[in-house]
């Protein structure tokens, strides 16, 4: 069985999934998953054994996914009966035969709302040294001045982490009624997850919302800068024209926007899988919409073309990736 949610022990917190993952490649926290210990979420079940009987995790560390990530039993996983994250093929004790995964890839846990302001975490203090560590890391504020993020039996309502809404779109595309049913907050804007990822080719319908497209190409500057060319174009008419103009759309990466984001090795090795793959790829990315400008010709400087283009101002908010079910669209 495969869930979203598990309680880590040494940040005496519920994590979701995308926590884990967002943590593994934050440079600026000491944080390894391969070497946490998961329990089970359910509060009773955790009470009942041991701090041996743990999780394990699923593409926790992998940058360049396919799959959904999860936690998962693991052969020695033991819960109580009753427990609703026992293995729906096993009996109550969760032990599953071959340790092998037992559904799909598909992310069931939909979060009705992005916060904009990232979850932050603190330590458990085991020992007088380690709470020592804890007061000398300023940058690791207690989760509980956080009344978004108490502790929860089930999957959040809410994350701050945007791989989890992207990843409950492209797992999830093909079933269309389910995309119109589940509702998305960002900000002061709802609605349903349909409509607010937008294809690229469309961004002139809505401001405001996730845009995406498959990406035609990705300029590299060397390594200090990034501008991401979609197959897709924007129709358009411009004043005084008589009909509409397909203009090509991009966003671009700025050398200082990498140099500073907080995870910055995983984004270069990102980047550089995307560069070097020959994989269709697909870039989402909210916050930004991306707008018609005038830009010189570069076989002749005097001269300018229309591209409609932004720069990403928050990478916490930009993914590139594989999204198999979308080809084709």
């Amino acid at each position: 069985m495969k869930f979203d949610l598990a309680y880590c022990r040494s940040l005496d917190d519920k994590l979701s999934i995308y926590d884990v993952r967002d943590l593994n490649f934050d440079e600026t926290v000491a944080f390894d998953s391969a070497k946490e210990q998961f329990q089970c979420p359910n509060d009773a079940c955790r009470a009942a054994f041991d701090a041996a009987n743990v999780l394990g995790t699923f593409n926790a560390k992998n940058v360049n996914y396919v799959r959904t990530p999860h936690f998962k039993n693991i052969p020695s996983t033991r819960h109580v009966e009753g427990c609703p994250y026992v293995s729906l093929k096993t009996p109550a004790s969760g032990v599953e035969a071959d340790g092998g995964e037992t559904d799909d890839s598909r992310e069931e846990h939909f979060p009705s709302e992005l916060l904009l302001t990232r979850r932050e975490y603190v330590r458990k203090p085991s020992s007088p040294a380690v709470a020592a560590d804890v007061r000398r890391d300023e940058r690791v504020p207690s989760a509980a001045s956080h009344g978004e993020h108490p502790s929860r039996d089930s999957a959040p309502d809410k994350t701050h982490v945007f791989a989890h809404p992207v990843e409950c779109f492209v797992s999830n595309f093909a079933d269309k009624e389910l995309l119109k049913r589940m509702p998305l907050k960002i900000g002061e804007h709802t609605a349903p997850y349909s409509s607010f990822f937008k294809k690229i080719e469309f961004l002139l319908d809505n401001k405001g919302l996730i845009y995406w497209g498959k990406i035609k190409k990705i300029e590299d500057y060397h390594s200090a800068s990034f501008r991401i060319d979609f197959e897709q174009k924007v129709w358009f008419k411009q004043p005084g024209e008589a009909k509409k103009k397909p203009y090509s759309v991009n966003v671009y990466l700025s050398k200082k926007l990498i140099d500073n984001y907080r995870k910055r090795k995983a984004f270069l090795a990102e980047i550089k899988h995307a560069i070097e793959s020959d994989a269709p790829l697909y870039c989402f990315f909210y916050g930004v919409t991306p707008e018609l400008k005038q830009v010189p010709s570069k076989k002749n400087p005097e001269q300018t073309f229309g591209v409609f283009s932004a720069h990403i101002e928050n990478l916490d908010h930009f993914i590139i990736r594989e999204a198999p079910g979308l080809e084709g669209q």
